[in-house]
């Protein structure tokens, strides 16, 4: 038994019938600040979706100004490549070029050096640049123990041949954290306590998991009733799409049920075709139909009756693995208690977490907070995507308003992760390789594949470090929830 399986009637989710409205941009997973650090030597990496297959996505990108050092997260250094270094790296990439280019008068792989130098000098300059300037930035930011998490800005590049390769580069790293009063953060912990009013609703439910239909003859479709019909629903917008459903089940009355089809179906045959106008909300959950108008013709094959299990002994035996109905009610009880004590704990920890961010003031870098706004917007096209909406429409989205509105939650998701990592850093908090692997193997159960197949994708995409980081989150959660009793 598990409450919240699909009902036997139940409509497909995208049922143009279903009044059922929610909002795609919802709260997301956190980036843990170690994954900032490790590629930051590369461009910054934006939403895949976002940025390439949508370029109104694209962030500014915003320099870190050199004269800027109130803060504790910008830094600005100088950088000098030896000559000898310079030199050693531009005879190879000549050596390379004298391989691969082709110039009249000369066989391959025979053009004098000089020749070259003279028509690739900018080229091999800028190959110049893109090899030592990142190897030795990193060698020098490592060298003065700064871990940058922002593409670093380089000015005042210098480099002519002889000389050494010289450069600043400005950057942003993470802010020196002293994590302060979690220890003193407090958490309700409420009373858990489920009615016998709320076991009878579950059960109630689960009778209805369990109903079956019967067909009816003689008589029109009554509210209660079931039509099974096939639909074809024409747009009476520009924009609008067709929809065709074949099969599906309206329940007349139905309090998921659209009132145009309960209004307009009422009264029908079996065999009877009707047409009729449906105006859908602009929070309709199928982005498809959003605040659009709709004519559908809709076909009856036929009428059917719900049938309601009676609740008893034998019913619970037909669920399989009970012996009479008071065992239902105390398996549903315990599921109740169960799902009541997560989402309080759930709560509980937010605001612990909500607390700690307010007791500890600093700024976050803006490398982080941009990439966390693109976590978040990729989650929320994702979510339309799969609820129907055509790229060519969310390509007309306003981002940059988009981008404006997910702003103040990113930076309070950044500083929550910033935080918890400290958190984690202080009272050792670590990960196992067990952990690691239970979760691996959970992952490989849900998705039905082997655990060295999981392991290999994971590994292959980067993601380990992002599971260890959320199981490390996921612990330091827990600390803070039970000491705070």
């Amino acid at each position: 038994m598990r409450r919240g399986e699909p009902r036997l009637y139940r409509q497909p989710a995208d049922s143009p019938a279903l009044t059922t409205s929610k909002s795609a941009l919802g709260r997301l997973t956190l980036v843990s600040p170690s994954l900032y650090t490790q590629s930051y030597s590369q461009a910054l990496p934006g939403a895949s979706l976002s940025e390439s297959e949508y370029p109104q996505l694209k962030r500014e990108r915003h320099n870190v100004s050199p004269t800027e050092t109130k803060e504790n997260i910008k830094r600005e250094i100088q950088v000098e490549v030896p000559a000898e270094e310079v030199t050693r790296e531009t005879e190879a990439l000549i050596q390379k070029y004298q391989k691969l280019a082709r110039l009249p008068g000369f066989r391959r792989g025979h053009v004098p050096a000089s020749i070259i130098r003279q028509r690739f000098g900018e080229e091999i300059k800028s190959d110049v640049v893109e090899s030592l300037v990142p190897r030795y930035f990193r060698q020098e930011a490592q060298k003065l123990g700064l871990t940058p998490v922002s593409q670093p800005r380089v000015t005042d590049l210098h480099i002519q041949q002889g000389d050494p390769l010289r450069f600043k580069a400005s950057f942003e790293v993470l802010p020196t954290i002293r994590v302060e009063g979690y220890k003193e953060l407090r958490a309700e912990k409420p009373e858990i306590a489920i009615t016998d009013q709320e076991v009878e609703e579950a059960l109630k439910s689960l009778q209805e998991q369990h109903a079956t239909f019967t067909a009816v003859e003689g008589r029109p479709l009554a509210d209660g009733d079931f039509a099974q019909v096939s639909l074809d629903g024409q747009p009476r917008d520009a924009e609008g799409q067709p929809v065709h459903m074949d099969e599906i089940m309206v329940e007349i009355g139905g309090k998921n049920t659209m009132p145009e089809f309960t209004e307009n179906l009422r009264g029908a045959s079996a065999g009877e075709e009707r047409s009729f106008n449906v105006k859908y909300p602009e929070d309709s959950q199928d982005k498809r139909l959003a605040g659009k108008n709709f004519t559908y013709t809709v076909k009856i094959h036929s009428i059917k009756q719900k049938n309601l299990p009676e609740l008893n002994d034998a019913f619970a035996k037909e669920l399989g693995e009970f012996a009479n109905l008071e065992e239902v009610k105390k398996r549903i009880r315990e599921g109740l208690e169960a799902e009541r004590k997560h989402a309080a704990e759930h709560a509980a920890k937010d605001k612990l977490v909500e607390e700690l961010v307010k007791r500890n003031e600093f700024e976050v870098p803006e490398a982080m907070v941009e990439r966390q706004i693109d976590l978040r917007l990729e989650r929320g096209l994702r979510a339309l995507a799969a609820q129907g909406m055509k790229p060519e429409d969310m390509k007309k989205m306003d981002f940059t308003r988009l981008r404006a509105a997910q702003r103040e939650q990113a930076v309070q998701e950044v500083k929550s992760s910033l935080l918890l990592e400290k958190v984690a850093d202080e009272e050792k908090i670590e990960v196992s390789d067990e952990e690691l692997n239970q979760e691996i193997e959970s992952l490989a159960k849900q998705s039905k594949q082997t655990t060295e197949a999981i392991r290999a994708r994971l590994t292959r995409d980067g993601a380990l470090d992002r599971i260890r980081t959320r199981i490390r989150n996921e612990k330091t959660l827990n600390f803070l929830y039970y000491q705070s009793a």
